[in-house]
């Protein structure tokens, strides 16, 4: 295939996606900062720290070189949100396609990562992307069936991503163009996972599980609703699906994040000792003060931002939420799905 493809960030999800995409025969520039494991990555083919069940093949080359990138018609982007602007510096050529597959919002200004790609490369919305799903990295590389979500406001966009992305029987893609939607859903349910991981943490059953879940989404499907996104987006995979699939796995991040303060860390210590970043943290903060300036009720999110930040103990936050006054479920009403 003529097509070369920049993936940008060698964490575990880059290069789950570079081992995907270079198995389909495409040629992959998988780019990271750090020299050195960069270099030992090249020897090695394999990502020992993030990802040590994927051995890569020759069609991708790891590199932390700029110019290679240069040649490359779509840029996949892989790091961490608050790291995206500080990644588009490298400077995508003018006509590539730009496919977001990090799951979060700007930490410093609450922005969507669409938003943020627009700004920093003036980029346009018909070929930007969002690949948004229930997507666990290594289930993906063990070729576990997968499927995830193409999202763009152009149509034709979406479907080169989808077509790019496509790999029976592994990965099943399927396009949206409900942008703002699949991106909130990617971002919030990580905040819920923490939420479960401390359920979980604190021995708790399923029935708590249940009830913050589905109250989870309810917030999630308000604040879509308040921010321009379709509520029923959140029914499909990039909500419900993602959501669930991230607070029932131990492989989740966020997931261990909760679970480790529920036991007594603090969240900076439980970050430390996962040695990757947890998204759920800084969207939690982000989507609190975003939430209040559009005046949405997010209750667990408060709750578990407060947690987070040291503010609540995890006790009073559950009273909080136990006792407040009685309300009724329905909130939406889906004409047409």
């Amino acid at each position: 295939m003529s097509t070369q493809i920049a993936v940008i960030g060698a964490g575990s999800w880059g290069t789950a996606l570079a081992w995907l995409l270079g198995h389909k025969g495409y040629t992959v520039w998988l780019w990271g900062r750090n020299a050195a494991r960069i270099e030992r990555l090249a020897a090695e083919r394999v990502n020992r720290r993030y990802l040590p069940e994927a051995r890569l093949p020759e069609t991708v080359h790891p590199t932390h070189e700029t110019a290679p990138l240069q040649q490359c018609a779509v840029w996949v982007l892989a790091v961490p949100s608050g790291a995206l602007r500080a990644a588009l510096r490298l400077q995508p050529p003018e006509h590539a396609t730009l496919v977001i597959a990090a799951k979060g919002l700007e930490p410093s200004t609450g922005k969507l990562l669409t938003q943020v790609v627009c700004e920093a490369t003036g980029n346009s919305e018909a070929r930007t992307a969002v690949l948004s799903g229930p997507n666990l990295a290594v289930e993906l590389v063990r070729g576990a069936p997968t499927a995830t979500v193409a999202a763009s406001r152009s149509l034709a966009c979406a479907e080169q991503v989808q077509e790019l992305f496509m790999t029976p029987p592994i990965l099943r893609v399927y396009t949206n163009d409900d942008v703002i939607g699949v991106e909130l859903g990617g971002a919030l349910k990580n905040v819920y996972a923490i939420g479960a991981g401390i359920s979980d943490g604190l021995g708790f059953g399923d029935n708590t599980k249940a009830t913050l879940l589905t109250r989870g989404l309810a917030e999630m499907m308000r604040f879509g609703a308040a921010m321009g996104a379709r509520p029923e987006t959140f029914i499909g995979l990039t909500g419900v699906g993602d959501l669930f699939a991230t607070a029932a796995s131990r492989l989740s991040r966020n997931y261990r994040l909760g679970r480790a303060v529920a036991e007594g860390k603090t969240a900076e210590q439980a970050l430390a000792e996962l040695g990757q970043v947890a998204e759920g943290y800084p969207t939690a903060l982000a989507a609190r003060s975003l939430a209040a300036q559009l005046g949405v009720e997010m209750p667990l999110m408060n709750a578990i931002a407060s947690i987070l930040q040291g503010e609540r103990a995890i006790r009073d936050a559950l009273e909080s939420l136990m006792t407040r006054p009685p309300k009724g479920e329905r909130e939406f009403e889906f004409r047409a799905l």
